[in-house]
């Protein structure tokens, strides 16, 4: 493996990550307030595919913080789950960038 592009891509992944924690933690803010307000809310499936995309710490965070979606069991076994398919995509990623490169 190349040395030089090992770290771009780590970087790049990094940050990917780091984007989609930072609007999935954002959504949860929103999705918080909303339902205070009896508002808009952001769809279920939307919080899940964000915490699928590589929003999952920023979900974790985000469930913390604003103490939200925190004791619905079908919507925490959905969010693990998630996360787990996440480890798997990244795994299978993770292992086929650096096979090839």
């Amino acid at each position: 493996m190349n040395r030089r592009v090992m770290p771009s891509v780590l970087l790049i992944l990094a940050s990917f990550y780091g984007v989609m924690s930072l609007v999935t933690f954002c959504l949860y803010g929103i999705d918080k307030s909303a339902a205070k307000c009896n508002k808009w809310r952001v769809r279920e499936s939307t919080l899940h595919l964000m915490s699928l995309l590589g929003g999952w710490p920023g979900a974790i965070l985000g469930q913390k913080v604003f103490r939200h979606k925190t004791k619905k069991r079908f919507f925490r076994s959905m969010f693990w789950l998630t996360l787990i398919l996440n480890f798997v995509l990244f795994y299978g990623m993770y292992s086929l960038i650096f096979r090839t490169i």
